[in-house]
Parts: C-alpha cells; structure tokens; sequence
C-alpha cells in the first residue's frame, strides 16, 4: 500500500474562524467607511491578510498611506485574535477528529496548511495539536494560495509525493492550490463555489471511512 500524505486547510476546514475573520473585518471596513458583506467575506477565504486589506480598499474605492495600511492590519489581527482566545474544543467542526484518528491508526501522515499566520495557535486552543506531523502556516510561505508552494511545503515534510497528497479545503484559491499542485482536492462547503475540486462534501458528516480508505488505495 502506498503511504498517502493528508493535507488540511485551518479556517472552515477544522475549525469555522470564518465567523471570527468576518467580524474583524467587517469592524476595520467600517472604521474606514466601507460596507462589507457576508458575500465578499467568502472572495477572502484562503486569501492572505494583505491582499484581503487591498481588497476591502479596491471595493471601497479607498487608499491609505503604509504607515495606515500597516496599523490596520495589527488592528484586524489582534480583533480576530480576542476572538480566537476565547477557543476550545467545541469549536471544532463535526467528525473531524472521525477522519484524523483513522489517519493516525492507519499510519498516513497528517499535515497542516493554511494561510493562517494564527494556525499553531488556534490548533492549541482546540487540542489538535499533536494531531499534525507539520505544519505550514502563513509564517512558513512567500506566496499565498492559489500559488501551491504551502502544499508543495507540507508534502516535502511528509515525505510523500505531491500526486499521493489528499488536501481538504473550503476555498477556492485552496482548491486550485491543490490541483496545480497535482494533489486530490476535496472541497469542503458549497458544490457551485468548489467546482474545480475532485469531489466536494457539505462538510465532514458526510465522508465515509470507506471514503478515505478508497483514497488510500486508489
């Protein structure tokens, strides 16, 4: 049997900070005189802090000097870090821990790799911690999804070729991440957002073990 490499995304993934990602950038938008919604809220998964930033300043038509750019930037971060501080086990999204408890009894390496500047903490918070045998956050790359260097990252510390190399991911850029990285994509969300996956799930209540095990022996 081959080893297979099991990458996951962070945000909507394993945890939903999504919520906690939207209130904080709905406050800076606002302290700035720019709408924001829901909507535009989902344009910004997976993508990292200061391209969202620029965003919200292209929707409102707004610009601020670097000195600007850089305050509100601290000031998102630490909004949505109140939030994150306040995490426990409860926040973890249902049958997760289903999926990586059979990874870990059938022996395939489990990575982390996610955009996330945060995501060594939050896991902390959660106790998934032990669960990853590396991780590669948003402190470990140069380029942000939907470049493939954090999957390229996580399958080099798994040892495992990217083409054995399963990644689950709720975003867009994560799922054209994925493919252009020539890994097997699972969307985890919407079927009309994550098109471009291999296959696509609501969530994790609706992959089977008999799922993953024709994964692995694919």
């Amino acid at each position: 049997m081959t080893k297979k490499g099991f990458i996951f995304d962070l945000d909507g993934v394993i945890v939903d900070t999504a919520k906690y990602h939207f209130l904080a950038w709905k406050k800076l938008a606002n302290s700035v005189g720019v709408d924001f919604t829901e909507a535009q809220n989902e344009q910004l998964k997976g993508v990292s802090r200061k391209k969202s930033l620029e965003q919200i300043l292209e929707w409102g038509d707004k610009s601020l000097s670097e000195e600007e750019f850089i305050e509100l930037m601290v000031l998102k971060n630490d909004d949505y870090l109140s939030y994150v501080d306040k995490m426990d086990e409860n926040e973890i999204l249902p049958d997760v821990p289903k999926i990586l408890n059979f990874l870990i009894e059938e022996g395939h390496p489990i990575a982390l790799g996610s955009a996330s500047k945060n995501a060594r903490n939050i896991l902390e918070k959660v106790n998934l911690l032990s669960y990853f045998n590396t991780i590669v956050d948003g402190n470990s790359v140069t380029k942000g999804k939907p470049n493939p260097e954090v999957f390229f990252k996580a399958a080099k510390a798994l040892k495992v070729p990217p083409k054995d190399c399963i990644v689950f991911e709720d975003a867009r850029a994560g799922i054209k991440a994925a493919n252009l990285a020539g890994m097997i994509s699972i969307g985890i969300g919407q079927k009309d957002v994550l098109h471009e996956a291999n296959y696509v799930f609501n969530d994790f209540t609706e992959i089977s073990i008999d799922f993953i095990k024709s994964l692995i022996n694919n």
